[in-house]
């Protein structure tokens, strides 16, 4: 019987992380439209509801049923599934995400903010979001068209170019918290703002926060380096010959990448759930609800950025975004690794 509960209870966790996550996405487009609106004296999506509130439920309406165009000379089998080899990874990334720390008991099952909680948390969200850049490859691959081959060959080289700096940035909150648990590198900020990573004494992340954010933005072909789709070079990249719900797949994945990412800086360098002063750690109706807020808050911001920075800069050429990947970001993530491993030991000392 507990088992059973046990199954029930884990299988609603993942639906409604599901559910809230395909929310976000589908409205993180309608957000994105009307911030670059305002940031260019426009509009933005006005017809369809209240100031486009629908637009999101239109364009998934549109997409379903558009026709579904494969071209003659692709591979169909991999054309068909390499969108789901990207969107699937961005989804399942939420697994080991913690949204709080507080759990209850029902009918003697524990109920907690966050899907599993393992020991190498931060392991697995690289291991399976390293997963999205196969279907990127693939799907220009299989396409048969010169412009999704080049912007699938982008994408692999982008992608391992900024991974690596990536992976290195955070080597240096993982240092501080001793623990590759999300949970526990969460639990290791508590205490107000001046004891989340990005500003902890001695060894502040402020800079592999950076190296992370732009890393991020490189990996979720954000401008300005989305190089791989580049609509003034490429046509629309590796995704030039999808149309319908294969299009609304990588478009989907690139969304959800997004909030993946921003939940990862939250967790790892802004205190996660914590508020960033204890007196605002309300406990009042529940805990849940606060810590929610104060996850999803920060979260929003850093989404913010990404657009904020999408309709600031021009796109990058293509030697300078390798040049940038390997010759900046990757010795700073290295010396930033140096520095507070140096710091730490002698701390310790």
């Amino acid at each position: 019987m507990e088992l059973a509960i046990q199954v029930a209870v884990t299988t609603l966790q993942i639906a409604a992380a599901m559910a809230i996550v395909l929310f976000h996405v589908a409205y993180l487009t309608y957000v994105e439209r009307k911030v670059l609106g305002f940031m260019q004296d426009r509009l933005g999506p006005m017809e369809v509801g209240f100031h486009g509130i629908l637009q999101p439920i239109a364009d998934g309406i549109k997409l379903f049923f558009k026709e579904d165009i494969i071209p003659s000379g692709a591979n169909k089998i991999i054309f068909s599934l390499a969108p789901i080899l990207t969107l699937v990874p961005a989804l399942i990334g939420f697994a080991v995400v913690p949204f709080g720390d507080e759990g209850y008991s029902f009918f003697g099952v524990k109920i907690s903010p966050y899907i599993t909680d393992i020991n190498i948390g931060i392991l697995y969200i690289l291991a399976i979001s390293s997963i999205g850049a196969y279907g990127i490859l693939l799907g220009g691959w299989a396409s048969n068209s010169k412009y999704s081959l080049l912007g699938g060959m982008r994408s692999a080289a982008q992608m391992i170019s900024y991974e690596l700096a990536l992976g290195l940035s955070i080597v240096g909150v993982l240092l501080i918290a001793g623990s590759l648990s999300m949970v526990k590198i969460t639990e290791s900020q508590s205490g107000g703002f001046w004891h989340w990573s990005i500003f902890k004494f001695p060894a502040p992340q402020f800079i592999a926060f950076g190296i992370y954010v732009i890393s991020a933005i490189a990996e979720t072909n954000r401008l300005p380096f989305d190089l791989p789709e580049a609509e003034s070079e490429l046509v629309a990249g590796f995704m030039t010959e999808y149309s319908g719900m294969r299009f609304a797949f990588y478009f989907m994945a690139e969304y959800a990448n997004m909030i993946l990412v921003s939940a990862i800086a939250v967790t790892l360098f802004l205190g996660g759930w914590y508020a960033p002063f204890p007196f605002l750690e309300f406990t009042w109706p529940s805990p849940w609800l606060w810590h929610f807020f104060w996850f999803a808050g920060k979260i929003y911001f850093i989404l913010f950025f990404f657009i904020w920075i999408r309709g600031t800069l021009p796109r990058l050429r293509y030697d300078q975004l390798m040049k940038f990947g390997w010759k900046i970001m990757l010795p700073l993530a290295l010396a930033n690794i140096l520095i507070t491993a140096t710091v730490l030991y002698l701390m310790q000392g």
